[in-house]
């Protein structure tokens, strides 16, 4: 198994007809998946996603993957392929459409829906290319296949991509399910008339690899959705992401059965929806759905709200709800259904939501308490079928943390792939595919982009240090007024302390210590300003940490007297 080395070099030139694959993001993280093919001059981008950030990453909206080695050649990329709609597949394509407008941008007709409505809100208009399973579209030198895959959202697609180095066959996200809430199953047949072709390369969605057994079918949610709706003696408030078109299906559904109205909450939600609607991927029966206005002169028992927020978000309407912060009042003998899954590292916000809807007597239904989730991803039993149908003669695990993708690799060499053609990449890490075998060449640069505000970039690891020392240590300000020819304090500083615990006395011992440094500094003939305001902020910094155990963030301000 080719595992990446920190000690790689930036990748040599791509050989002649070969093949090159670098994975921007996705690889070692569930978010931002985007991979760049090269062959022949030319690029093919798969998806282009956004990751969402952590506790340690304050004020960031969005994590882009690092377009810096591809810029210089945005004149040679034929096309983006979206496998399918989610934001950590879709989210990053406004970013990319920035630096160069008219990229083709191919997907089914769901995907491109949800993304142009994404865009209009960039005020980007896209060249777009539709396509649907079965469909084969050559981009320059590549020519790309598209196969149904069943997934968490309608209209997915896994692709095939020919070249003159060989067959890559990319699962995107997928499972397979096989009694689909409609009846588009992941078409293994396709998989197996590729594998017969020959597929040299393999990319396969590793999230559930760690989990044995197969994924449970969607329609097994029936019952424990069915039981809300007949026994949730006031309103049903079901939660759930907003791109979840059959969960949401199966919803309207059985609050249709049980005499109940609903309505959609949340921007993301109404639109999304109403897309999913307007192009018949989700059924709604007549009358079923109502503006929130209507549904107040209904009967509590007669209600049901769909909205966002199912991971602990805090500005969804969900979180909201629980903090008493949104027009819907949550109380005694409402019930709350979380329908979606804990996302690795959301659980604590997850957890604080349900103990505040419960805190107001809501009852709340989630997976951890009833069967209302099953996820979009393969577990390894479907994995191991995937790789024994294609046979492939070199795989790359693709979409997931390391775990994730270790575990994936496993299950490949367990169904005889040579350990030697079983490729463990990491974001940035260049795998090439030359005469028939792949392998790691090198690496190219690909961090962390911030997206903060409405800057892009400009947050970067050290100003997030920066804010998290802010927000656990606090900041001190010195001002200090110096006499410009002896070097001396003219008068005693002036402490400004935010976030640092302090009263009028804690930074009377910190003065003779600054007048020590600078005596010292007047001694060596130092008189430059910056380097007395380094000099300060060393000696305060020094003295916190060995009279308070605290690192604040120190501004010293010089003052000429």
């Amino acid at each position: 198994m080719s595992h990446p080395h920190p000690e790689l070099k930036s990748a040599p030139p791509l050989p002649e007809g070969g093949l090159r694959v670098v994975a921007l993001g996705g690889l070692g993280e569930i978010g931002r998946n985007m991979t760049v093919f090269e062959h022949a001059g030319k690029l093919l981008i798969v998806d282009c996603g956004v990751l969402f950030p952590e506790e340690t990453q304050p004020g960031v909206d969005v994590i882009l993957p690092d377009f810096t080695s591809i810029r210089d050649r945005l004149d040679d990329i034929v096309a983006v392929v979206l496998t399918h709609g989610h934001e950590d597949h879709i989210g990053g394509v406004p970013y990319l459409l920035r630096e160069r407008s008219d990229i083709p941008v191919v997907g089914s007709k769901l995907t491109l829906a949800f993304l142009e409505a994404k865009l209009k809100e960039h005020g980007i208009r896209p060249r777009t290319v539709r396509v649907r399973e079965g469909d084969r579209r050559g981009f320059g030198p590549f020519d790309c296949e598209f196969v149904a895959v069943n997934h968490s959202i309608p209209d997915s697609l896994a692709v095939a991509i020919r070249t003159r180095a060989g067959m890559v066959l990319h699962t995107g996200d997928f499972k397979m399910d096989q009694f689909p809430l409609d009846d588009r199953i992941t078409d293994l047949r396709a998989f197996a008339r590729l594998g017969e072709e020959g597929v040299d390369l393999f990319l396969t969605d590793s999230t559930n690899a760690e989990v044995p057994g197969f994924t449970t079918s969607e329609r097994e949610l029936n019952p424990a959705i069915e039981q809300v709706m007949r026994t949730a003696p006031r309103r049903v408030i079901v939660s759930s992401f907003a791109s979840h078109v059959h969960r949401i299906q199966q919803i309207l559904d059985a609050a249709h059965q049980h005499g109940r109205k609903v309505a959609f909450v949340g921007r993301s939600m109404v639109r999304n929806m109403g897309i999913a609607r307007d192009l018949g991927y989700l059924k709604v029966p007549s009358g079923l759905v109502v503006s929130t206005k209507e549904l107040e002169k209904l009967p509590d028992h007669r209600i049901t709200l769909v909205c966002t927020g199912s991971q602990g978000e805090p500005m969804a309407a969900l979180s909201r709800m629980a903090n008493r912060d949104h027009v819907i009042r949550i109380g005694k003998g409402d019930t709350v259904l979380l329908a979606s899954s804990l996302i690795p590292g959301n659980e604590n916000a997850i957890y604080r939501v349900i103990n505040g809807l419960t805190r107001w007597g809501a009852h709340v239904v989630h997976k951890g308490n009833a069967k209302v989730h099953v996820s979009g991803h393969a577990s390894a039993g479907e994995l191991v079928y995937c790789y024994n149908i294609v046979k492939p003669r070199n795989v790359m695990p693709v979409h997931g943390e390391w775990r994730h993708l270790r575990a994936n690799a496993d299950l490949a060499i367990r169904t005889g792939v040579d350990p030697e053609r079983v490729v463990i990449a990491e974001d940035g890490v260049v795998v090439d595919l030359v005469d028939g075998r792949a392998s790691i060449t090198g690496k190219v640069p690909a961090g962390n982009v911030y997206v903060d505000g409405m800057e892009v970039g400009g947050a970067t690891e050290a100003s997030l240090k920066d804010r998290l020392t802010l927000a656990e240590e606090g900041v001190v300000t010195v001002v200090a007024i110096v006499d410009a020819d002896t070097g001396a304090l003219a008068e005693p500083p002036d402490f400004l302390a935010r976030g640092f615990v302090h009263d009028d006395t804690t930074f009377e011992p910190v003065v003779p210590v600054i007048e020590k440094a600078l005596a010292g500094a007047a001694q060596e003939g130092v008189g430059d300003a910056r380097q007395l305001e380094q000099l300060i902020a060393r000696a305060v910094a020094n003295w916190a940490f060995r009279t308070h155990r605290r690192k604040p963030l120190i501004i010293p301000v010089i003052i000429d007297a």
